[in-house]
């Protein structure tokens, strides 16, 4: 004889236990790859100076970013050095940033295999290393970009998304964290630059990832553009965005972390009170079998 034989009671039940997950597990998709780089030339290594010095450098950046969201080291001397850089999005905690981190290694090491440079990109963080004396690329070098492939029609998008770029221009220049998150009716930006450029630098770095997003997603409601310091996504919600209300977004807002607190803080309301009535359902049902039984 089965648990409960009521098939709406099943189904409310199950959404109890198993509802409850997708809020304990999205917070995981700052680990989520978003692209990797690696140099075609590989390290001719019979001594193993490189592995060990590759190994070194991942410890060390990995070690770090439990203190602090960048940081840049160099690891062996000479020609056999590597340095290597991480940086975390800005929004993320201390531990979420050493989580991300040190994920990344042994994603290097399957996807770029014994590459001389090679550059990890994950959604909250990314890492990349590269053998001494390896060509730079410029700093706005476009790396990676991701256009949705959703259009807007007749919104007065493009007007409302031109205005939210000109706020993260300013935005990621007038804090000393490089890193901006703001909403202009509806659309919401995120920009940020790696920790070791000046304000006025890592602005004019974003405003060239903001004429590349222009250039390359044309009128896609959404886009991320990752140059080699600095990168910047958006997107568009018609209904408003999620979690900020919309009497706020009409002469734009921004900040580092506020968003983030409204959205942990309403997700947390939510769960918890999905808990207390799933508590209190499965009770009934409890009381509702002992009745029985002792009928």
């Amino acid at each position: 004889m089965g648990f409960l034989t009521d098939q709406p009671s099943l189904v409310l039940l199950s959404l109890c236990f198993f509802g409850l997950f997708p809020l304990a597990t999205t917070g995981a998709d700052y680990a989520k790859l978003v692209y990797k780089g690696c140099a075609d030339q590989k390290f001719q290594d019979p001594s193993g100076f490189y592995s060990q010095n590759l190994k070194s450098l991942y410890n060390s950046l990995v070690s770090q970013s439990g203190q602090k969201p960048f940081s840049t080291t160099t690891s062996g001397d000479g020609q056999n050095a590597i340095t290597g850089w991480y940086q975390c999005r800005g929004d993320l905690t201390t531990a979420q940033c050493y989580d991300c981190v040190s994920k990344i290694p042994d994603m290097a090491a399957k996807l770029c295999d014994r590459a001389v440079a090679a550059r990890v990109q994950l959604l909250g963080c990314y890492l990349r290393y590269e053998i001494s004396g390896f060509k730079q690329v410029s700093d706005t070098e476009l790396l990676y970009k991701m256009c949705g492939s959703i259009r807007a029609e007749g919104t007065g998008f493009e007007a409302r998304r031109d205005t939210a770029f000109e706020l993260v221009e300013d935005g990621v220049k007038s804090g000393s964290s490089l890193f901006y998150t703001g909403t202009y009716q509806s659309v919401y930006v995120l920009g940020q630059c790696e920790g070791d450029l000046e304000p006025s630098d890592c602005g004019d770095c974003v405003k060239n990832a903001v004429q590349k997003a222009t250039s390359e997603c044309g009128d896609s409601i959404s886009g991320q553009i990752y140059l080699q310091k600095c990168y910047l996504s958006y997107s568009y919600y018609p209904n408003g965005v999620p979690g900020i209300s919309s009497s706020t977004t009409d002469k734009g807002t921004g900040q580092n972390h506020t968003q983030r607190t409204v959205a942990i803080a309403v997700g947390g309301v939510a769960a918890l009170g999905f808990l207390i009535v799933c508590l209190l359902f499965v009770r009934s049902v409890m009381k509702k079998r002992g009745g029985k039984h002792r009928g």
